[in-house]
């Protein structure tokens, strides 16, 4: 088995469903559509229990009598105990769905019924199981500190060790600092605060916006902070503050909103499929208006934390859409990526000196070929790390997406990106990837976030991407047919999220499972030619882009299905 080359054994058009070239067209205008004036796709994050159960335990901690204003354009939630009322309902509703993992669905009835929190064991477990190993200390203390939070008998635990700041982006620490107030507290260590613990916690407050747009870490910080003297005005506020996002249904979501990253995936997956040039342009403006001052991009408006992921997917947007335009962006944000490097090849996320990540290495790989020449070391290092760090069953340790795919689709296409830096330890990995890949197709043509699951829309995009890279069309078909049949009026529907912050707690973002089905029809298309075309229209080239962006979708978009 080998990856595609460029223009290597195009698929007949004739093989894929006749609806496709509908689907396709009616995918690409609703996405394009979502492009705002300013060039941003802007989806609110959804509810979800964890947030909503921190919150509720802050109302009734607090008594809090004020406002809960919905984002604009949304229903005005009741004041005062009507805001409360809104978030337990939301909870009860969710709770019955019974869709709610083990660690939220505890903290949720200790806020509902006064179940008590008496088994941190299973729930660590759980937690630390499904996230990477060098976070699992800190991982154990958030659990602690979530439960201790919501239920004044749990039997916390203090673990010095936890608490350590050394190598963590702005996030973390503030997140560390909040669990180890709340466990201080908990567990009669309160000499352990410092006024530097409370100065770092006090300065994500008294702002206009919720810090950062992270709702998680600042509803943290307030029940930190509830147990310190002296706070309750600037604990008041921040509850009124949080419920400004309190959504529709009641609940409260993870993060205010993720409009960087929706607009730059959602940016690569219309170039891919050939969306008009102005839209595309207006993307792009956004972008370059939202790069911060030291080349990176962040996930949203309201942060100022970069990370490799969102500046990678930026980075090669604009190099898609012109690189002699956007050349200084594009080189900042290479240079923004390339400072984080670590000594083994790898990538962290955030800061440099965190842990090397795969999905996060491969993100930037994949960048980094934009440049080959200038960055030939950088792709040879990172690629050997990726061979280096796979599981042996293809799969790569935890990501930021519950589904496994996410990091081995994006490292297949960053693999297929370098043909020079082709060791045999990474032609291994992209054997073993591909194989894992075709293995664990399920037989309604699509793939789950993992083994043994159902398949999903997300996952089964992420699957299609990455068989565009072989040469059996059949994989590409079955898929195509399970992503056709969840479409309907230019979305798709019964999407599973795969999002996931803090790790391993999953969030909805609802316009990424059309972004990410757009960008596999994008890659199937530039896979396929029509009967008696010899050429086809080249393999898809990056882990986001496809090649340069068209000049607009009309022919380009009618000669696929």
């Amino acid at each position: 088995m080998r990856m595609s080359e460029a223009g290597a054994n195009p698929w007949p058009t004739e093989l894929f469903p006749s609806e496709l070239a509908g689907v396709r067209q009616r995918m690409v205008s609703a996405l394009a559509a979502r492009v705002g004036p300013d060039g941003a796709v802007r989806d609110p994050c959804g509810s979800r229990v964890l947030e909503s159960a921190l919150a509720a335990a802050l109302l009734e901690r607090t008594g809090l009598e004020g406002a809960g204003r919905k984002d604009a354009g949304l229903e005005r939630v009741p004041s005062g105990g009507g805001a409360a009322d809104a978030v337990r309902r939301f909870l009860r509703t969710r709770m019955a769905g019974g869709a709610v993992e083990a660690t939220e669905r505890s903290l949720a009835a200790a806020v509902l019924d006064r179940r008590a929190v008496t088994s941190p064991g299973p729930l660590v477990r759980q937690v630390t199981g499904t996230a990477p190993d060098f976070t699992a200390g800190r991982k154990q203390a958030l659990v602690h500190a979530f439960a201790a939070a919501v239920d004044d008998r749990f039997p916390a635990c203090w673990n010095e060790a936890a608490f350590d700041l050394s190598g963590l982006h702005s996030w973390a620490a503030v997140q560390v600092t909040a669990s180890k107030v709340i466990l201080a507290r908990a567990t009669g260590n309160t000499t352990r605060i410092s006024d530097e613990d409370v100065r770092l916690l006090l300065d994500t407050q008294g702002r206009p916006h919720v810090w950062e747009g992270n709702v998680l870490i600042h509803l943290s910080v307030l029940h930190a902070l509830s147990g310190l003297p002296g706070t309750g005005t600037v604990v008041r506020e921040g509850l009124r503050r949080a419920l400004e996002h309190q959504r529709a249904d009641g609940g409260l979501p993870f993060v205010t909103d993720t409009d960087t990253w929706s607009s730059a995936t959602a940016g690569v997956a219309l170039a891919a499929a050939g969306a008009p040039r102005n839209v595309l342009e207006r993307v792009a403006a956004h972008l370059v208006g939202r790069q911060l001052p030291g080349g990176g991009w962040s996930y949203t408006d309201l942060s100022y934390q970069t990370d490799v992921d969102d500046t990678s997917v930026a980075v090669q947007f604009l190099h898609s859409l012109d690189p002699a335009r956007y050349r200084e962006p594009i080189t900042r944000g290479l240079d923004s990526m390339a400072a984080v490097a670590s000594p083994d090849g790898g990538y962290p996320t955030y800061v440099a000196g965190a842990p090397a990540e795969c999905c996060m290495t491969a993100a930037v790989v994949d960048a980094l070929t934009v440049r080959p020449a200038a960055h030939a070391a950088r792709l040879r290092a990172g690629l050997l790390h990726l061979a280096a760090h796979q599981r042996a069953d293809g799969s790569f340790p935890p990501d930021w997406s519950s589904s496994r795919l996410h990091t081995v689709f994006r490292v297949l296409l960053a693999a297929s990106r370098s043909p020079r830096e082709r060791s045999a330890e990474v032609r291994r990995m992209v054997e073993r990837s591909m194989r894992l890949v075709l293995d664990r197709q399920n037989g309604d043509g699509g793939w789950g976030q993992q083994d043994g699951e159902a398949s999903d829309v997300i996952s089964t995009a992420y699957g299609l991407i990455a068989v565009c890279g072989q040469d059996d069309p059949q994989p590409a078909l079955a898929a195509v047919s399970f992503l056709v049949a969840a479409e309907r009026d230019g979305s798709v529907r019964g999407a599973r999220p795969d999002s996931i912050g803090p790790r391993p707690f999953v969030f909805t973002v609802p316009v990424l499972a059309d972004v990410f089905t757009v960008l596999a029809l994008g890659h199937l298309a530039r896979r396929t030619a029509p009967a008696g075309d010899v050429t086809g229209t080249g393999r898809a080239e990056g882990t986001f882009g496809t090649g340069p962006a068209g000049d607009g979708a009309g022919a380009e978009l009618a000669g696929v299905g």
